[in-house]
């Protein structure tokens, strides 16, 4: 037995009464008495030897070493609940899948359909974040998630879901009075920038024969959301995957001034730790995320209004 290692159950009591700022809110967390979470505090200090906190009327407020140690604790203590969670569901279905998602490709092409996998799959809860790059699987947690890049993932297993394929995009309001038939035009406006892919535009500019342009000037903007919303607002040209403007272009906010859609060299995966390939929430919406791209890339791409001539 560690002689430092005090009991779990006092250093849980003394954590839920810094996270909630009382003992009594503590101790109604715990399902406890106010007496008996004091009582805990009251080893832990003694395991320490130090007070943990300093007592001002009614309240108590954690001195600065205690805090720290809060901290830690909340942390490893949401990592054992984690862990146990688990462990409870290892080798069947149900419980929670973590899913780590590209945060524009999450909210406007996965949630718009993840009712349907939901639906299908009542046992199942899917706790979804987002992830911009590449991350380890070992130090974050996630079961799985949806990256976007090169078909390499060491230490991992990678199953191709889609390509991508982006294509100029701007406001009516930019480019209506005077469809660009030559994509040159495009070196006299305002090129709308992506900072997590600060090449793309260059990329774009020499597959249409136009490598003399700069394609590295102009307003930037972190992420697709605020790329999209920038171009609908006439800010500039934007260059986007087109299955992610669907539904601007159908419905006119956007339009395409010069139709010439790029295959980028990167593309969709479904990416899970090879600890986890016996896992069956992850085979389960693996197999579920196969169908809706399949069905996805097989709809028509959007015509939208046509530009006026």
């Amino acid at each position: 037995m560690r002689r430092t290692l005090p009991s779990t159950r006092d250093m849980c009591c003394f954590e839920a009464v810094v996270r909630n700022g009382s003992v009594t809110r503590a101790a109604q967390e715990l399902n406890m008495t106010q007496s008996a979470v004091s009582r805990r505090i009251g080893y832990l200090e003694d395991v320490l030897g130090q007070k943990l906190f300093v007592r001002e009327r009614q309240r108590v407020i954690p001195t600065l070493a205690a805090q720290e140690y809060a901290d830690c604790l909340h942390q490893l203590i949401n990592g054992i609940e984690v862990a146990t969670t688990r462990i409870l569901t290892h080798g069947r279905k149900g419980g929670t899948l973590v899913l780590a998602c590209l945060p524009t490709f999450g909210s406007r092409w996965l949630v718009p359909r993840l009712n349907r996998f939901l639906e299908g799959n009542p046992g199942i809860d899917i706790n979804l974040v987002s992830k911009i790059s590449r991350f380890s699987f070992e130090g974050e947690g996630p079961h799985a998630a949806i990256y976007f890049g090169e078909g390499e993932w060491p230490g991992a297993e990678m199953r191709y879901l889609m390509p991508e394929s982006v294509v100029p995009v701007a406001a009516p309001s930019l480019v209506g009075r005077a469809p660009l038939a030559d994509p040159g035009a495009l070196n006299n406006m305002t090129l709308i920038q992506h900072t997590t892919r600060p090449t793309l535009w260059r990329e774009w500019l020499d597959f249409a024969g136009l490598p003399s342009a700069n394609g590295t000037v102009g307003p930037k903007f972190e992420y697709y959301a605020l790329v999209i919303e920038a171009a609908v607002a006439g800010i500039g040209v934007a260059l986007l995957p087109e299955f992610l403007v669907r539904r601007e272009i159908t419905s006119g906010l956007l339009v395409r001034p010069v139709d010439l859609p790029m295959q980028c060299r990167e593309a969709y995966y479904y990416v899970y730790p090879r600890k986890y390939a016996d896992n069956p929430n992850v085979a389960c919406f693996g197999a579920w995320l196969k169908h809706e791209v399949e069905s996805f890339v097989a709809e028509p791409p959007p015509t939208g209004p046509r530009l006026p001539v």
